[in-house]
Formats: structure tokens, C-alpha cells, sequence
């Protein structure tokens, strides 16, 4: 939750048949500054939030933040919508509360393998980082905090029209909630300090070009072509091993911290968490009768 407190405390910049769920405000914050959005940390996120005692007004805000759990062949997809239309889903104190406690709820989810921000104000994106797969569908604007957040995602689709950029220079800011550090991880250093020191907005089809994005569509008449096609990459993960995925994610995003050596210590430890699960026994047995694997997460 790091990241998102950062960007409430130093004013980073942000673009202006389911079942769904609209999630209270979090009203006691919690002092999580040490903790980074990925990996262990959402982890050790989570268990501060839960030491802490939540104390709620009796006039609650509206909610900004909607968790939505898809049914059907979606099942085990989790999409949180952002929805601050009068701040252009720009990052305040109740925007960024509301959106831990949904992050917090699905930690605890174990239904959930894959989820999707998505915001539904046109034109405009904000999103975070869980342990599980997470994909920002970028279908708008996506500046300083708002590319941040999205960056903390392990995948990001954009639509072609969509832009994105850290400008906070351009504000007489820098980057403050991880973005110089987990852009040079995605476009190198040498183009991430070309983006950061000119304030540069780019569109989906450059970020795809230079690595910012996985993919960039063509945008549809309904404005959310970005998202159908995370949602597509979404099916893609969903049949797979939910600890194996757990595990990868958790394997990269710390081996890539630390030098090779380590890094393949660090998978092994990963890898002896997998071994003894009933999922690794199922994927086998498939294997073996030449049938589909069905994971349970256990």
C-alpha cells in the first residue's frame, strides 16, 4: 500500500450480468511507507492493515472504487472499477482508502486468479498492484500518478489513442510513488529518462513500441476496447495453476532486484512452495491422462 499513500501524501499527478460490490471506505490509515506494492509486500500490506482497528463515521463517503467478480466462463476474474468522475479518478485520501480495502478483500479471495482495473469514466484510467496477476486496461489518459498505478500492474493493454506519461516535471515534481524506478525497469534507463525529464505524453501505439505496454488496440465505439482486450488476456491466465502463478510473479518481481545468483535462489525457494500442493499433483495427473488440469489454488 506504499505506493498509494505516497501518492496522497506528495500530490502526484493523476488523469484528470456480474455481480458487484460497492467497498466502504478505510478510515483509520495506517503507516505503511516501508512496504513497496509487489511482491512480499502486498503480503506484509495486508497484515497491517488487519492489525489495525477500522474506525468508520456514521456518514460514509460515496464509493470510488467498486470490486466486480465476473461469472460464466469468467469466473476467477476480479475487475475493480475506479469511478472519481468529479477528479478525473485523480488519487485523494478517499479514493486511495476505498481502493486498499478492495486490495485487501481480495487478498483474502481465494475464488479471485486474475484481476483488471478498468475505470468507468470514460477516457480515464488509475490502478495498484496485487499478488495474484494484475492487468491495467488503459482505454484513456493515464498521467503521473495514474501511470504509476498502472505500472505497478504485472501487464498493461492500451488502447491506441490512449496517453500516457510521467509529467510531474513539468509541475516542478518528480516521480515519487515508484515511477523512477519501475519505468526504467520496463523501457530501460536511458528512454525512461527521456520520458521523465521532457514531461513527454506518449500514445498506446508508441508505448507498445518501446515496452511501456503489452499490447495497444484500436479503440471501439464504446470506448473500453483496452479493456476486452485484457479481459481476453485475463481467460488466457485464468486456467492455469493459481499458487504456480502466485509463485512466478513473486519469483520475478524479486529475482529481478537482485543478481542472477540470487535470483535462481530465490526461484528454487519459490519452486519448494509449489511442490507440495494438491495443484501440482493435478497438473500431473492431466498431464498423464491427457485431460485438462482442474486447479483448486491448494
Amino acid at each position: 500500500m506504499w505506493v498509494l499513500r505516497t501518492l496522497v501524501r506528495a500530490g502526484s499527478l493523476a488523469a484528470a450480468g456480474p455481480r458487484s460490490r460497492a467497498m466502504p471506505s478505510l478510515a483509520a490509515a495506517t503507516n505503511a511507507r516501508q512496504l513497496r506494492a509487489s511482491g512480499a509486500g502486498t503480503a506484509a500490506a495486508a497484515a497491517a492493515l488487519g492489525a489495525r482497528t477500522r474506525q468508520y463515521s456514521e456518514t460514509r463517503p460515496a464509493s470510488e472504487i467498486r470490486s466486480q467478480h465476473l461469472e460464466g466462463n469468467n469466473s476467477g476474474i476480479a475487475v475493480i472499477l475506479m469511478n472519481r468522475p468529479h477528479a478525473r479518478n485523480s488519487l485523494g485520501k478517499v479514493f486511495v482508502m476505498q481502493l486498499e480495502e478492495v486490495i485487501e478483500n481480495l487478498q483474502k479471495d481465494k475464488s479471485v486468479r486474475v484481476v483488471l482495473f478498468k475505470s468507468e469514466i470514460k477516457g480515464v484510467f488509475c490502478a495498484a498492484s496485487l499478488p495474484m496477476p494484475t492487468i491495467a486496461a488503459i482505454d484513456g489518459y493515464a498521467l503521473g500518478g495514474g501511470l504509476e498505478l498502472a505500472l505497478a500492474c504485472d501487464l498493461r493493454v492500451a488502447a491506441s489513442s490512449a496517453k500516457m506519461g510521467l509529467i510531474e516535471v513539468t509541475r516542478g515534481l518528480l516521480p515519487g510513488a515508484g515511477g523512477s524506478q519501475r519505468l526504467p525497469r520496463a523501457v530501460g534507463i536511458s528512454k525512461a529518462k527521456e520520458l521523465i525529464f521532457t514531461g513527454r505524453q506518449v500514445d498506446g501505439k508508441q508505448a507498445a513500441s518501446i515496452g511501456l505496454v503489452n499490447d495497444a488496440v484500436t479503440q471501439n465505439d464504446l470506448g473500453d476496447a483496452a479493456y476486452q482486450k485484457a479481459l481476453d488476456l485475463a481467460k488466457e491466465i485464468l486456467p492455469q495453476g493459481p499458487v504456480a502463478l502466485k509463485m512466478a510473479k513473486q519469483a520475478m518481481n524479486r529475482g529481478i532486484e537482485v543478481e542472477i545468483a540470487s535470483g535462481m535462489a530465490i526461484e528454487e525457494m519459490c519452486y519448494a512452495q509449489v511442490i507440495p500442493t494438491k495443484d501440482r499433483l493435478e497438473g500431473m495427473a492431466a498431464f498423464i491422462e491427457k485431460r485438462l488440469p482442474h486447479f483448486t489454488g491448494e
